[in-house]
């Protein structure tokens, strides 16, 4: 099936090139389009920032095909459709007593999507998504369908791929017995108690606006047979209402809080699958840095705070596992995610970006992948040890560059 190009992403900052949009129906005809392309790129949701997804050639959604979930109880996995969103995946799992351990605060986001680019939800104890994934399937350059998984000495660097290997159609992720999660929102944490806040539950999220010294909100989510916090923790009053993590937005948007218990998928996100989490009318960026230079990193940020608060919607911080994935932000050091949501004006963030790259340039900063950032490539490669073995995996998969893109070409450029 043939399309009209998609006009924008999601946050309408990107104007994609494509000629033209198509959603087969199925793999063959998938792979038929793939061979039979100079130029080629997946999309999912919309959700990336920047030119990743962008291609002048053919723009596919996976949408059309199949929504499969097949789960397989005995090797403790779960075989999806790539295309499929996390939170429909997450309903399906839960109805059969499976879970996957953790979320994004979006439950919007595709699978293959998220995946490729290294995103992640919070926990001392968590890796990001893509450190669930067991295999994959994809459409390569010629059009072949290739399976590798964790015995696959490639398989680390065909993971966060940021779609440059192939069009990725199913993804194998391991599942865990369901569990149900309590949410708590706390108020004005001292920045001082930012480790022992995030060591306190199974996935921690911290908001600020970069206005005063303190965390304003801490987003708890905790088991649901674990005590909960007292009144008095961490030197924090209880929200008395549902928040949202933006001022003045409504939190009908966000997912249940206040302690009510529920199933995880239903509490780990903070948003909820049935409403838009925003209007779209923002922009993001990310820098994980290693966590025993956090503290350095976030007090070096305070030299712009008033240039960050001045076009900032808020600030998330979430802790990450190390991994082996080798694109992955998280590869080889456990990290400090520091999220910023701008508003919508472009002209008016990026000299604020590049304030904000300056001063954590120290901290060897590694940027999710689809955000916005302005990091010049040099820094962005020496910050990955297995950098040139990407490189060569590329070269290996796609040497005619089928699904390179601007933003490949320029931190991957070809030898």
């Amino acid at each position: 099936m043939i399309d009209t190009p998609a006009v924008r992403n999601w946050a309408g900052n990107v104007r994609y090139s494509a000629r033209r949009r198509h959603r087969p129906a199925t793999v063959d005809e998938l792979r038929r389009l793939v061979a039979g392309s100079d130029r080629i790129r997946a999309v999912g949701t919309g959700h990336s920032f920047n030119r990743l997804g962008d291609t002048t050639g053919d723009l596919v959604s996976l949408a059309a095909l199949p929504p499969t979930v097949d789960l397989d109880p005995e090797r403790g996995t779960v075989t999806v459709a790539a295309g499929l969103r996390y939170g429909d995946v997450a309903t399906r799992l839960h109805g059969d007593g499976y879970a996957l351990a953790n979320l994004a605060s979006l439950p919007h986001i595709s699978v293959a999507g998220a995946v490729a680019t290294g995103s992640h939800g919070s926990g001392d104890a968590h890796g990001n998504l893509a450190t669930a994934v067991a295999a994959l399937e994809l459409v390569t350059a010629d059009g072949d369908l290739l399976t590798v998984d964790r015995a696959d000495e490639r398989f680390a660097g065909m993971v966060v791929s940021l779609g440059a290997l192939g069009v990725v159609t199913r993804v194998t992720l391991d599942v865990v017995p369901t569990f149900d999660v309590r949410q708590y929102v706390r108020l004005d944490l001292p920045g001082d108690a930012l480790d022992a806040a995030f060591a306190s539950a199974y996935s921690v999220s911290a908001f600020t606006g970069w206005r005063t010294g303190r965390i304003d909100q801490v987003w708890r989510k905790q088991r649901a047979d674990q005590p909960p916090p007292p009144a008095d923790w961490l030197g924090t009053t209880a929200a008395p209402a549902q928040r949202h993590p933006v001022p003045g937005m409504p939190a009908e948007n966000c997912t249940p809080q206040l302690g009510v218990p529920g199933p995880w998928h239903e509490r780990l996100p903070h948003f909820r699958l049935g409403f838009t989490p925003s209007s779209g009318d923002e922009l993001q960026s990310e820098y994980h840095v290693a966590r025993e230079v956090a503290g350095d990193a976030l007090a070096a940020l305070d030299a712009v705070a008033d240039r960050i608060a001045a076009v900032l919607q808020v600030c998330e911080l979430r802790t990450v596992a190390a991994d082996g994935l080798w694109l992955s932000p998280n590869h080889g050091r456990d990290s400090l995610a520091i999220h910023f949501t701008w508003i919508g004006d472009e002209a008016a963030v990026r000299p604020v970006v590049a304030a904000v790259e300056e001063r954590l340039a120290p901290f060897a900063p590694r940027p999710h992948w689809g955000k916005v950032f302005g990091l010049d490539p040099a820094s962005v490669a020496a910050a990955y040890p297995r950098y040139a073995d990407f490189r060569a995996l590329l070269a290996e998969l796609d040497p005619a560059g089928k699904f390179r893109t601007e933003l490949l070409d320029r931190h991957f450029p070809r030898s």
